[in-house]
């Protein structure tokens, strides 16, 4: 008998500590089991282990079941959960889930076994008259056999008997459930090309442990990611490797699985319950080495990592949203620390705050301006949507895009089309009083869906009929407002009958390979257009795709964000270089109601020095991140008198913080949220822009505080969507 401290998995703040538990020999530090809490049975994880209780073993309670023989979690968990509970003020259990699979801390999902049989002594005999246990036998003697087709060809009956007059075994073989496997691909040795070999040599020798590639697209970032796994490998050691949409997730597994072969483990959400399960596992026992995936795969089970990469490290997604609030690249920085390994962000586009690290010295900068084919970039053609209204062209499509995308049909080459926004229509509006359908659960318009006929939120998932009429004036002439990608694509059935057409987007991607099929199909060329959202914007390599149109380009520019700018430049570059990646030239139409916006003229020329100095200076001028810190507190609740009253609570807290500490305080108030409602929840928000990170764990102390079970509070730095 021996003694485990445990934290139990239950995320309240008042039993966020350690709970000492009797436990049989063979428990280990990071093995998940059931113990007796407060007169229920709940799960914990194991901290420490001892021979000796600490306190009088008589009032010590056993642990009622282990569920691990090898431990879930490995010692470095426990590093990183200290810091991100420390750092985000959230309870360790809640820091420790981010380690598991869902499922599996909740018991829902279990290992998959195939049974198979074997023959303990091959030189046994049996009677021939009974022809089928004979026949059986023989069988057995060539080799073992899967234990539920050797029944179906032999018969229960028969296996039972060689089984006790012949002592033959069952035993089972645990089965992964592996995703996503595809056709087995042969692997072609690529030569680096000069600009790839000095770039690699460089992150080898730098001494700083980050080190940002800055690669226009189509300039090979991504095989200097997978030579430098190579040589991670070749050690002995691990890698973690990040993208930020799960959509990119089957292409990048595809590439590391025929340079890797089995050795690489995909971990995201669009996995079904076992296969996550399973491929969590096969990197916790060490069968795989390398973890590819979107955030959550930075907490995979791998020891002595030797390297860890972040592709598209600008993207907001790698921003969680959920608690805790982390950045994956302050976790990346943790693990990469820990393990004394080199954490690569790649990017065309980096964000500011990163190239700012990269150009003052905390980073190494690696810098590849030019394709890997030394083709040019694509030529962007600026359309003047103004001047197509006043032609009378009121589509979606300018005549440029149009006669662009004849050729390219005509040529047997691929388009793609792009615009952030799915559905058919935006808004649908009521010409006579001016109403705008609206959810009853959230403060926003809905969207019109015609494959449904249907009005759905974007932001609770709620569905609504289609209005035969204005339900404020009872008038029936409703218009669509804003083009959807639904729209796009049946405009561009009516403009081209002949052309095969996909769509990818939140409503055609459902089911866990529904991004694969989409994108596999348009690999193959089984279709002319890809109509899509952001989800197409990055990553992808289309051989075949020569034209790439932007509809609405500076929909973003008008949003009330310090970041629209950047945002901007970074979608236009990104779905740009999707364009004319192998030998034929590409071209990109850009259709914009703002042709003379500074940012645009950047983007066009792929300027991305000339577009982060003017950034930079905007910036420092209006102390804006990085030369600030944006924080907000917000308050939901269902009630608006539960949420006000936190609210005041916790605005009151702060104001104390700043007349301590003025100086500190460039900007703070109270508000709505831009969105008042979101899901049925009202928002508040303290919003405050500091100096420096000098008050933010005493922000988080307050919001912890005043939280209460009617209104939640909570911290967000920096956060993606001010709205």
């Amino acid at each position: 008998m021996q003694y485990c401290s445990v934290i139990v998995d239950i995320a309240h703040s008042q039993v966020d500590k350690v709970f000492e538990y009797s436990c049989p020999d063979q428990t280990q530090v990071g093995c998940r089991v059931k113990v007796p809490f407060g007169g229920r049975v709940v799960d914990g994880f194991v901290m420490g282990v001892s021979a000796n209780p600490s306190f009088d073993a008589s009032k010590i309670k056993p642990v009622r079941y282990v569920y691990d023989e090898q431990p879930a979690l490995v010692p470095e968990c426990f590093s990183l959960m200290q810091s991100i509970a420390q750092r985000y003020r959230v309870p360790k259990a809640v820091a420790l889930r981010l380690f598991l699979p869902s499922e599996m801390r909740l018991g829902r999902v279990n290992e998959v076994y195939t049974k198979y049989i074997k023959l303990i002594d091959p030189d046994i005999s049996l009677n021939k008259a009974a022809k089928k246990q004979a026949a059986a036998l023989e069988e057995l003697k060539n080799g073992d056999r899967e234990f539920t087709s050797f029944c179906e060809q032999f018969g229960r009956a028969a296996v039972n008997a060689i089984i006790e007059k012949c002592g033959a075994e069952v035993y089972k073989v645990r089965r992964s459930r592996t995703p996503m496997l595809g056709e087995e691909e042969e692997y072609i040795p690529v030569e680096l090309t000069s600009a790839q070999q000095s770039a690699l040599n460089y992150i080898e020798s730098s001494p700083k442990t980050v080190q940002l590639i800055h690669g226009v697209t189509g300039s090979g970032k991504t095989e200097i990611y997978l030579s430098y796994i190579a040589e991670v490998l070749k050690r002995g050691k691990t890698a973690i490797f990040l993208v930020p949409e799960i959509s990119l997730t089957p292409q990048m597994l595809r590439q590391l699985r025929r340079r890797f072969k089995g050795q690489a483990a995909i971990m995201h959400s669009g996995l079904s319950a076992g296969e996550r399960f399973d491929e969590w596992w096969r990197l916790r026992s060490g069968e795989a080495k390398i973890a590819i995936g979107a955030r959550s795969a930075i907490f995979a089970p791998l020891e002595n990592l030797g390297a860890i990469i972040i592709d598209e490290e600008h993207d907001p997604s790698y921003q969680s949203e959920t608690a805790p609030r982390y950045s994956t690249v302050e976790v990346a920085k943790l693990r990469a620390e820990y393990n004394g390994c080199k954490l690569i962000l790649g990017s065309a586009t980096p964000s500011v705050e990163s190239y700012i690290c990269a150009t003052e010295g905390q980073y190494g900068l690696v810098e590849l301006p030019q394709r890997i084919n030394k083709k040019p970039m694509p030529q962007i053609i600026i359309s003047d949507m103004r001047e197509e209204v006043k032609r009378g062209n009121n589509s979606a499509f300018s005549r440029a895009l149009r006669e662009e995308l004849r050729e390219t049909l005509s040529q047997g080459n691929q388009a793609i089309i792009f615009l952030n926004r799915r559905g058919y229509a935006k808004t649908v509006i009521c010409q006579d009083c001016g109403y705008v359908a609206k959810c009853q659960n959230c403060d926003v318009s809905l969207t019109y869906h015609s494959e449904e006929n249907c009005l759905k939120c974007h932001y609770c998932g709620a569905k609504y009929r289609m209005l035969s009429a204005c339900p404020e004036c009872g008038g029936v002439h409703l218009r669509y407002g804003g083009t959807g990608t639904q729209r796009v694509v049946a405009d561009l059935k009516e403009l081209f009958p002949s052309a095969r057409i996909l769509r990818m987007d939140n409503d055609t991607v459902s089911g866990k390979d529904g991004h694969y099929k989409i994108l596999s199909a348009f690999g193959r060329h089984e279709a002319d257009i890809l109509v899509g959202t952001q989800m197409i914007a990055k990553g992808h390599d289309f051989p075949s795709v020569t034209l790439v149109g932007i509809l609405d380009a500076d929909m973003s520019l008008h949003f009330s964000d310090y970041r629209s700018g950047e945002r901007t430049f970074q979608l236009i570059t990104q779905v740009a270089g999707r364009s004319g990646r192998a030998d034929e030239k590409g071209k990109v139409v850009l259709q914009t109601y703002s042709p003379e916006n500074y940012i645009l003229r950047y983007a066009v020329n792929y300027d991305y020095k000339g577009f982060f100095e003017n950034e930079v200076k905007i910036r420092r001028a209006t102390n804006f991140p990085p030369y600030s810190l944006i924080c907000r507190v917000m308050v939901t609740a269902e009630e608006d008198r539960a949420a006000l009253a936190v609210l005041k609570d916790v605005y009151f807290a702060i104001e104390d913080l700043r007349k301590a500490d003025e100086d500190e305080f460039i900007f703070f108030n109270k508000m709505h949220s831009p969105i008042k409602k979101i899901q049925g929840k009202v928002r508040y928000q303290v919003l405050m822009r500091l100096k420096s990170q000098k008050l933010l764990p005493n922000i988080y102390d307050i919001a912890v505080k005043y939280s209460t079970a009617e209104a939640l509070a909570y911290v967000e730095e920096n956060p993606q969507n001010l709205s």
